[in-house]
């Protein structure tokens, strides 16, 4: 399973599996434990967890949900610190933490709380999905290496063009 086989449905708290696609709409099944289906048809806003995003100050504009979910997980391993009801402080700092570059002014505090439900549940329901794919591990490492290997070829060519 991974954030594309997860959805959130408009005016239904938690979140839903994805288990198949239908002529009037999609079919889902709830996280909650209960193993309720749903048919949600076009009527209704469904968004897939890989689309959404959180919005930030950087050149992207935003963060997409699945890296802040894997970063708070890598970096709480599920015990978030936070109070059974945290103040809207407590939840900016939180954020702000996870992802400095957060922009604040367009991430509300409701977002924040959502957020949070959501890597519970995702956190009980499927670990799996918050860890690390190691396909992505291996390109983050290999990043560095590739970098040096694309500038080690064009200072080559200019010492070419120079000899001539």
């Amino acid at each position: 399973m991974n954030f594309k086989d997860l959805a959130s449905v408009a005016g239904k708290p938690g979140l839903f599996k994805v288990l198949k696609p239908s002529r009037t709409g999609v079919i889902l099944e709830s996280m909650d434990g209960k193993n309720t289906k749903l048919v949600a048809g076009m009527s209704q806003r469904v968004s897939i967890l890989s689309d959404i995003s959180i919005y930030t100050l950087t050149e992207e504009g935003a963060e997409p949900l699945e890296s802040v979910m894997q970063k708070i997980e890598a970096e709480f391993q599920g015990d978030l610190g936070l109070d059974a009801n945290p103040d809207d402080s407590e939840l900016r700092a939180f954020m702000k933490h996870i992802l400095p570059e957060v922009d604040e002014a367009r991430v509300y505090t409701s977002d924040i709380k959502k957020l949070i439900t959501w890597y519970k549940l995702i956190k009980a329901q499927a670990p799996e999905v918050l860890q690390k794919k190691e396909e992505e591990v291996k390109a983050e490492e290999e990043k560095p290496a590739e970098e040096k290997k694309a500038k080690a070829p064009k200072a080559a060519k200019s010492d070419k063009k120079s000899d001539k």
